[in-house]
């Protein structure tokens, strides 16, 4: 929307505004009762804080994030290394030298 666009269509809600706030034309009016005191004014003003408090709200909220940055990489430790203790091999011995059994 062209900045002429934009100007024009807050102008012609203005003139709406303004045209459809204006009383009637006639004089009597007023004098018949039509008069409903101040509540059209204490709503007109409630509605302006509470619409500036949502544009104000909005615009000072942060813009939106619409992504994340990606995680970190998962970390895989190796396991402590495990220590196994084996048995000491069995020792071999040669058998004694074989004598001769000499009788007496």
């Amino acid at each position: 929307m062209t900045r002429s666009q934009r100007f024009g269509l807050i102008a012609g809600a203005a003139l709406l505004g303004t045209a459809a706030m204006a009383a009637p034309a006639e004089a009597g009016y007023w004098r018949r009762g039509h008069y409903h005191g101040g509540g059209a004014v204490a709503a007109g003003i409630v509605g302006g804080l509470a619409l500036g408090a949502i544009v104000g709200g909005a615009l000072a909220a942060p813009p939106p994030v619409y992504y994340a940055p990606p995680p970190p990489p998962p970390v895989y430790y190796a396991p402590p290394p495990r220590v196994y203790y084996a048995p000491p091999p069995p020792a071999y011995y040669a058998p004694p030298p074989a004598v001769a059994y000499k009788p007496y």
